[in-house]
C-alpha cells in the first residue's frame, strides 16, 4: 500500500511539473513516462519508458512502431492503442489548424501549408489542394496511398475532383517517409502528366511539394519539370 501511495505521489508531481513548466522541462524518457500514465494505471512506467526509447532509438520511433512490434514487449492492446493514437491525433490537430476553407492559401509558401499535413505519416501518400480563382481553398485531401509514380497516381481522380469543385488552381504534395525531400525522376514525370491533364480542363497546377520529416521542397519554386524559375512572379500576377 505504501508503494502505491508513493507512486501516486510521483504521478501527481509529474503532472504538476508538466502543467507549470510544460513538456520542455522533461527529458525524453520522462515525457514518455508521463504519457504512459494514462495507458498504464497504478504502475511505475519509468522502466518501460526507458526500455522503449533505448530499444527503438528515439521517442518518435516508439510512436511510429507497428502494433505487432509493440506487442512483443507485452503491451496490452489498450496501451498500444493509446500509443498509436498520439501521432494520429497530432496530425489531425495540424490538419484542422492548417485547413481553413475561409482563408486564402499563400501561394508563396506551399511547403508551409503542406508539411504539417504529413506529420507522423509512415506510409507514402499524395494530397491534392484545389483553389478557386481568388486562391480560396475548395478542397484538400488524400487522393493516393503507396508508392507515388505515374501508374499509382489517379490523374483521372484529380481531374474529376477539379471539375466537381470548379477549381481554377491545383497543387499536389506527397511524402518520402524514409528518404530525402528531393524529387525523383518518377516524381517529375508524374508532375508533368498531372500538369498536362489539368491544363486540358483549364486548371493550372501551381506546385508539387515533396515532404520528408521536417524538410520539404517546392518543385515549382525550384524549377523542376514543367515549372519555370519565374514561378514566384507568376504567383504574384495570378493573385494580385
Amino acid at each position: 500500500m505504501a508503494d502505491k501511495v508513493s507512486h501516486n505521489g510521483h504521478r501527481k508531481r509529474m503532472r504538476e511539473k508538466y502543467l507549470e513548466h510544460g513538456i520542455e522541462s522533461f527529458k525524453e524518457h520522462e515525457a514518455l513516462e508521463l504519457f504512459l500514465f494514462y495507458g498504464v494505471p497504478y504502475k511505475n512506467t519509468n522502466p518501460l519508458a526507458h526500455k522503449l526509447i533505448s530499444d527503438f532509438g528515439s521517442l518518435s520511433a516508439v510512436f511510429d512502431a507497428p502494433p505487432s512490434l509493440l506487442r512483443e514487449y507485452g503491451l496490452s492492446d489498450n496501451l498500444i492503442t493509446h500509443i498509436k493514437l498520439m501521432p494520429d491525433m497530432a496530425r489531425l490537430y495540424m490538419i484542422d489548424k492548417v485547413e481553413n476553407t475561409d482563408k486564402v492559401v499563400d501561394m508563396t509558401n506551399m511547403c508551409g501549408f503542406f508539411q504539417p499535413l504529413f506529420f507522423g505519416k509512415t506510409e507514402e501518400v499524395m494530397r491534392l489542394l484545389l483553389l478557386d480563382k481568388k486562391g480560396k481553398m475548395l478542397y484538400s485531401g488524400v487522393i493516393s496511398k503507396g508508392s507515388i509514380n505515374s501508374t499509382d497516381v489517379s490523374i483521372r481522380k484529380i481531374c474529376e475532383l477539379a471539375l466537381y469543385y470548379n477549381a481554377k488552381f491545383a497543387a499536389v504534395a506527397h511524402n518520402h517517409p524514409s528518404g530525402l525531400a528531393k524529387p525523383s525522376q518518377n516524381d517529375i514525370d508524374c508532375t508533368n502528366k498531372i500538369f498536362v491533364a489539368l491544363q486540358l480542363i483549364s486548371v493550372r497546377l501551381l506546385d508539387h511539394v515533396i515532404v520528408a520529416d521536417e524538410d520539404s521542397v517546392s518543385m515549382a519554386y525550384s524549377g523542376y519539370g514543367v515549372f519555370g524559375k519565374d514561378v514566384m512572379d507568376i504567383f504574384k500576377k495570378i493573385f494580385e
